[in-house]
This record gives structure tokens, sequence and C-alpha cells, in this order.
């Protein structure tokens, strides 16, 4: 059970007041909040163990080192990866799944060879596949999505043929809510002789996520949106696919030797960790790991889904809304949109009331073309969000409402 002083484990929240009120902050799938022992650790890096890694001999390089490593070894820990080298640190989920599309994909596709995404895919789980193909002639294919919001099997099921070679898709939406069935998906594409590839930027914060039982060969997630450091991500590989896969950078650490016209290359992770890391990223995820593990991801899971569809059954409430959630399997993320109200002046109007949410096309225009609409508005939850902060949404919605409703004109004759 979510604890109910939570919030004051992250102090921007007795920090930040928004247009002279407290701020509810309802934005946490663009990135979330830190609590206290994040900002600490950070400080403490920086303060007391500042040092380069793997390269020093010296007793405080291998502090650091010890550190770091540590962080890869709790990174792997938290989804169950079957070992730490099987975890590659990158800036972002978007940095990770370039890094399959690059030092995977551009040199296993060819002409021909097909790689099926979804409908509901964020940018970052599409525009990379698009460059691939255009250098290696691969198809793309989509599984669809039913009128529920949910991806329709029997699609994915059409598309796969003996040219697929990989199935990559978004474990949870980050415009919808949705929670896809990965491991089924995995199965299916592993059945046809392809490579699983899960996009996990918005489940890993909010769901228990165990890579050994979805089955599936990669999966890449962040550390900003669970409470961690901006700049820090991770991707996880299955091992005999990494050893086989070809830089995506080059320079220094991800060498074994180098000559002046040829070079080798380290074993993974480090061949994919090329220059100085992100070591207090690493350190600082680490931290927001602990911190979540400690409150419990089933618990935050829960906790989440009954928010989301208290939120989604008031919200429904508000005059000319359209919710776009799933009814079965929705987490705390509410896009919606109002008759007569464009989402850019929904968030103006909240902001004046101290809410903050996105409004946009959430970096997925092919599914705001699938819902016919040019953008949303998002409200997304999380562990430091009550029913308060949606009864707050709620009526500043209605207020929303009210500003933009249509006057009556009465005609004398």
């Amino acid at each position: 059970m979510i604890r109910n002083n939570i919030k004051s484990d992250f102090p921007i929240f007795s920090y930040w007041e928004s247009r002279g009120k407290p701020l509810i902050y309802l934005d946490s799938a663009a990135t979330t909040q830190k609590p206290l022992r994040v900002i600490s650790t950070l400080e403490e890096y920086y303060s007391q163990f500042n040092a380069n890694v793997h390269r020093g001999t010296y007793e405080l390089s291998q502090i650091a080192t010890d550190i770091y490593e540590e962080a890869r070894s709790k990174a792997a820990h938290f989804i169950n990866a079957p070992q730490p080298e099987s975890i590659i640190f990158t800036r972002n989920a978007t940095e990770s799944l370039n890094l399959i599309a690059y030092a995977w994909g551009l040199n296993s596709l060819k002409e021909g060879d097909e790689v099926i995404l979804s409908e509901m895919e964020h940018h970052s789980n599409l525009v990379p596949w698009h460059i691939i193909a255009r250098h290696t002639g691969a198809v793309l294919k989509f599984i669809r999505m039913n009128g529920d919001y949910l991806l329709d099997l029997e699609s994915l099921k059409k598309n796969l043929t003996r040219k697929t070679k990989a199935v990559s898709v978004v474990h949870v939406s980050n415009v919808l809510g949705t929670i896809n069935p990965v491991k089924e998906i995995t199965a299916l594409a592993h059945e046809a002789g392809a490579i699983s590839i899960v996009d996990g930027a918005q489940s890993a914060p909010h769901i228990p996520v165990d890579v050994q039982d979805i089955g599936c060969d990669f999966y890449a997630f962040s550390g900003h949106k669970m409470c961690g450091p901006t700049g820090i991500g991770a991707l996880y590989g299955r091992y005999d696919i990494l050893e086989k896969m070809e830089p995506f950078l080059g320079g220094g650490e991800m060498i074994n030797e180098v000559f002046p016209t040829t070079s080798n290359y380290a074993k993974p992770p480090y061949t994919f960790a090329a220059g100085t890391p992100n070591i207090s990223g690493a350190i600082g995820l680490k931290a927001a790991i602990d911190y979540l593990e400690e409150i419990g991801l089933k618990d935050i899971e829960e906790y989440e889904m009954s928010l989301g569809d208290y939120a989604a059954h008031r919200l429904a409430e508000v005059e000319g809304i359209h919710i776009f959630r799933p009814h079965t399997t929705g987490t705390g993320v509410i896009s919606f949109t109002i008759d007569n109200v464009h989402p850019h002046d929904i968030s103006t109007i909240l902001d004046s009331e101290g809410i903050a949410i996105r409004a946009g096309h959430h970096c997925a225009q092919p599914l705001m073309r699938k819902l016919q609409v040019q953008s949303t508005a998002r409200a997304s939850f999380y562990l430091y969000n009550d029913k308060s902060d949606v009864e707050a949404l709620a009526s500043a919605l209605e207020k929303s409402v009210s500003i933009f409703s249509p006057r009556r004109i009465n005609v004398v004759k």
C-alpha cells in the first residue's frame, strides 16, 4: 500500500507553487519528480567519490568503478535480467532503441526483410526504423489497434512471415495507458524466427517487469521516468545477440586493441560504452530503483490502476470530454479532448490553477491520426498523486468548459 505522506519524499512539492497555488503535477509520463534520496545520492557522489571509472588504479577510481558497476547489477536485478553484463547504460530509452536499430538492424537486415511495429508506437520506436529501412530496403509492417485501444494480435499473426526479422512494440502506451501483452507477442515473434524488442519506458516505472518471463531479446527503459536523473537509461539485450552486434559508437573504453588502421572491441556491455559514461546518472538510477523497490512495484501498479480508473470515471462527468483509454488494462495515463476547447488551451487554463499536464501529439503522430485528432490533453498520475489531485483536475476542466462554451444569443423578433 502506498503511504499517505509519500509526497513529502519529493522536495519540489514543498518548494514550488504554480500561480500562487500548490503544484499538482500530472505529467509523469514525460518525466517524474525526484525523491530526496536520489538528489542526495548525486550530491554525495560528486562531493565524495567523483572519479572516472574503469581507468584508474588509484583507490578513488576503484571506489567509483565499484559503485557504478553496482548500479548495473541493480538495474539487471530490477528487470530480472539473467546477468549484469546484459545491461548497457544509455542516455534514455530513445538511445537504447536507436542502438538496437543501428547496431543490430543495420547489419542484420537486407532488402525485403520485415520489421513489425504497432500503431501505438512512440516516435522513438518509429523513426530509427524509418532510417534503417531506407538504408537496408527493409519493410515496416504494423499491428492494428482495435476500437478499445488494444492491439489486435490476429493482425500480428497475419503480418508474420518468413521474412519477419524483428517485432518491436511498446509495453505501455504513453498516450493510452494500454498494457500490451508483450509475453504473447514475444512468443509469436520467436515462433516466426524473429527477435522481440520491447520499449519499456512507460512500464518499468509503473509495473513489475521480468524480462526472462517475457522472453524478449531487448528491453529499453529510461531513468528519468522512474524517479531517477535525466540522461540515464538502460538497455537489456540477450547476451548472445549482443556479442554479435557491431558497436554503436567508437572511441575510448569500448576497445580491446587499437592499431593505426584497425581495431577490435571489448566484450559486451563495454562494446557499447564509448567514452566516459554518465557515472552519476547510473548511481542516481540505482538510488531510484532502491526507492521504488522499497515501496514495491506491485503496490505501485495496483495504486496507479485504481487511481487511473477513478480518474477516468470522474473525468467522464465533464461535459463534452472524450477519453482515449482501454476499459480493461489501463494505467495512470488519461488522454482526452474536450469539444470546442483546444488541448493547448486546456493546458493553459489548468496551469493557472496550479495543475501541470501535457498537451500535444505526445511524440505519437501516427497514433493521433488513428484516433482522428491532431492532439490530446494528457494527465499522467504517479505514486505521489491522489484522489484530491483528480478532483482538482476535474474542477479545472469544468472551468475550461464554462469558459469556452458557446453563449446563447436571444434574437428579438
